[in-house]
């Protein structure tokens, strides 16, 4: 049997997911090509139904205050370090399908990469709401997708499928916080073992990897299981 794709669930609500998410991108040039990208999102109703009856559940569990507090430091912080510009989003009653399932759906069109990457700028540079229509339009046109496509992803029943199978793959790796890599059975959670990961693959598939250069003093960010996704 062949070994599986090394991978990553990714959220565009953690900082955490953004920050390690670039950090690959120093040490391998373009992730997307070389990790199978996996969104992992709070679900709406309809997604978790169907989550629900394909025998799976969602794993996250719900940060506290004074939690969400200290990430909004600590996030700036190592932003700062990787000398990133950062400005937080203020989020209000999110609808996290939309830019997930648009993520999917601008994949299907061949633009995964650059949807993406027009998210990241729009939710952490400019500070917008990513779960909005007029925002995740303007994404779609600078990515080079139909926003049509992009806007239509919540009502396609293609999509929400695709999304549903996306957080029961979560379910069944035990998957309870973001980011999450994969690499055969080596599972490294957060964007402090990020370094770890580059490692195992340079020494699994024999392909140099020199680690971004963070300075010493990072640390972890989050050492309990609730709340893990930023």
């Amino acid at each position: 049997m062949a070994a599986r794709q090394p991978r990553l669930y990714f959220s565009f609500r953690s900082p955490y997911s953004w920050l390690a998410v670039e950090r690959l991108t120093r040490a391998l040039g373009r992730p997307q090509e070389a990790l199978e990208f996996i969104p992992y999102w709070d679900p709406d109703a309809r997604t978790e139904a169907a989550l629900t009856a394909r025998g799976g559940a969602f794993h996250y569990v719900q940060m506290s205050k004074p939690k969400h507090l200290y990430l909004l430091q600590d996030a700036k912080r190592q932003a700062q370090r990787l000398g990133l510009s950062m400005r937080w989003p203020i989020d209000i009653d999110p609808w996290w399908e939309v830019p997930h399932l648009g993520w999917l759906a601008a994949r299907e069109q061949g633009a995964g990469e650059a949807f993406y990457r027009e998210v990241i700028a729009a939710r952490w540079q400019r500070g917008e709401d990513v779960c909005t229509p007029e925002v995740i339009s303007e994404v779609a046109e600078r990515a080079g997708v139909d926003p049509s496509v992009v806007l239509g992803a919540v009502e396609d029943e293609s999509v929400r499928a695709a999304g549903a199978n996306c957080l029961l793959r979560a379910y069944e790796e035990d998957i309870f916080g973001i980011p999450y890599l994969r690499l055969g059975p080596h599972r490294f959670w957060g964007v402090d073992r990020v370094d770890d990961f580059l490692a195992a693959y340079a020494e699994r598939t024999g392909t140099p990897v020199a680690p971004p250069a963070v300075p010493a003093g990072v640390g972890g960010y989050d050492t309990d299981t609730g709340g893990g996704c930023g």
